[in-house]
């Protein structure tokens, strides 16, 4: 019988998993000739706004979640916020619909689709906390409208919209903790894989 010290443990799988990842491949400088094409840029454009909500949201959170309402500079910063976040959105969409019609799981990465998709389903909830988080007038009448239907579902007993201070948590650290642990994993994940080739053409491309 073996011994408890001989058996496969969690650290010895994680570090397989980190060996099977040389630098050139975790952080390579050559791309596939395909990856010139645009379906392909949505992706960093995605990373590229995530990292401009985050860093505009933590100067929010450093001064407060009302400051910005009596401050240009918190204006232009909560300005910067909305319409990074709105640029997230876009980019992940137009990412997340490219690479469905390119069948992006072929090649063994399920995987890869399955954390970007998840990614975006919990970005939505990332943003109603945001909106909810505003503290003006539209704050208040979103979260009046949507407490009827999220209290209709039982979720209103640990998910309350009305509690301020529960939503900029959801809003400020563990939604977008969980996102970003979430991207991260897709990015680990493309460069495990690769980037998937397009589709082949009637010409056998």
């Amino acid at each position: 019988m073996s011994s408890g010290a001989e058996r496969p443990t969690w650290t010895s799988h994680l570090r397989r998993q980190v060996a099977s990842m040389p630098p050139e491949k975790l952080l390579p400088d050559t791309q596939p000739v395909y990856v010139a094409s645009w379906i392909y840029v949505f992706g960093a454009l995605t990373i590229g706004a995530f990292i401009v909500v985050l860093v505009s949201g933590a100067v929010i959170a450093l001064a407060g979640p009302a400051w910005w309402h009596h401050s240009s500079f918190g204006h232009f910063i909560n300005s910067t916020h909305l319409w990074s976040t709105e640029f997230f959105f876009g980019f992940m969409v137009i990412h997340l619909w490219g690479k469905f019609f390119m069948a992006a799981w072929r090649g063994r990465r399920a995987l890869t689709w399955v954390t970007g998709a998840v990614a975006f389903l919990i970005s939505i909830p990332v943003a109603f906390t945001g909106y909810l988080s505003q503290q003006n007038f539209d704050s208040q009448w979103i979260g009046g409208q949507a407490k009827d239907g999220i209290n209709a579902t039982g979720a209103g007993a640990f998910f309350n919209v009305l509690n301020f201070g529960q939503m900029l948590l959801w809003h400020a650290v563990l939604l977008p903790l969980l996102v970003a642990l979430l991207v991260a994993g897709h990015v680990i994940l493309v460069r495990r894989r690769g980037v998937v080739p397009p589709l082949p053409g009637k010409g056998g491309a």
